[in-house]
């Protein structure tokens, strides 16, 4: 996969399609790396005419690192009811999607997002109005402090510490035990295919330090409402009905406060991209799409 320059990180990306077909950036959530948008709805959306972009957010996969900004305490900032240090926002997560687009001559993209990348995909939209035709924010939230919190075996399965025994296969069964905690109910993952997924992933990119950074990012990021209100751009709001990490009443936040946005839930939907939904979610992002004056 090739790689770039961009807000002076190294970016892995993929590209699909036709480089001058309207491009889609898809952005990934906490820890997630580019393969977790499925090659299925990438092909999707190609067939429904436009070009598409997955990537690697900093301190996951392939793109760069930053170790030497240490490991956030997340717990302890937790335990005190505080927001952790994070070294980096989720506003220089937004700038490197800008950059991105920057580095690949894109003037502007429509913007997909799954939960903390629904985060950004906000953010994008918010401060780079210029830069985005639409967005499609999955399965995320405003982060205002009154919303619902994820279900305790959610937050366990987000939050517990990796195993005792780090070998490979323990790692692997952990990664999809995790999965497994917020998968959806009605649309249940091949296991081989989920297997072969984590596998891929694990030996592929696997740095549980990126993770945490991340993590501390998204928890430092603060209330969002006022700056959804800012978004001019045709926006649609996708999330699962039985969400158990981000309620669904998190994803109703965001829709209340983007102006004209469109609220859409899916029944049976948690938080995952179950494969039998991936024609629905491409006639999705490609209906919000096709609204841009741009």
């Amino acid at each position: 996969m090739p790689i770039v320059t961009a807000n002076n990180l190294q970016i892995e990306y993929e590209s699909f399609g036709n480089e001058t077909a309207p491009a889609i950036l898809l952005i990934m959530g906490l820890g997630a790396q580019l393969s977790r948008w499925n090659v299925e709805l990438c092909q999707a959306l190609v067939e429904r005419g436009y070009r598409v972009l997955r990537f690697d957010n900093r301190d996951c996969g392939l793109s760069s690192k930053l170790d030497e900004a240490g490991v956030p305490d997340i717990g302890r900032a937790l335990r005190r009811g505080v927001a952790p240090d994070a070294p980096y926002s989720l506003e220089d997560m937004a700038a490197d999607c800008i950059g991105l687009l920057d580095a690949l001559g894109i003037e502007a993209a429509h913007m997909v997002g799954a939960s903390m990348g629904g985060a950004i995909a906000q953010i994008v939209a918010a401060r780079y109005p210029e830069r985005c035709l639409s967005l499609t924010s999955i399965m995320s939230t405003s982060s205002h402090p009154d919303l619902p919190r994820p279900s305790s075996e959610a937050a366990q399965a987000l939050l517990a510490p990796l195993p005792a025994a780090r070998d490979r296969e323990s790692l692997i069964e952990d990664a999809i035990r995790r999965q497994l905690a917020v998968a959806s109910p009605d649309y249940p993952s091949c296991p081989d295919r989920l297997r072969s997924q984590f596998v891929e992933e694990h030996e592929r990119g696997f740095h549980p330090r990126g993770v945490t950074r991340q993590l501390a990012a998204f928890l430092a990021s603060g209330d969002r409402r006022a700056l959804l209100a800012t978004i001019k751009a045709p926006t649609l709001v996708l999330h699962g009905a039985d969400d158990p990490l981000i309620p669904l009443a998190c994803g109703e936040d965001v829709a209340a406060h983007i102006p004209a946005a469109e609220l859409r839930v899916i029944e049976g939907m948690a938080h995952d991209f179950p494969l039998a939904l991936t024609e629905v979610f491409a006639d999705a992002i490609a209906a919000v799409a096709s609204r841009s004056q741009r």
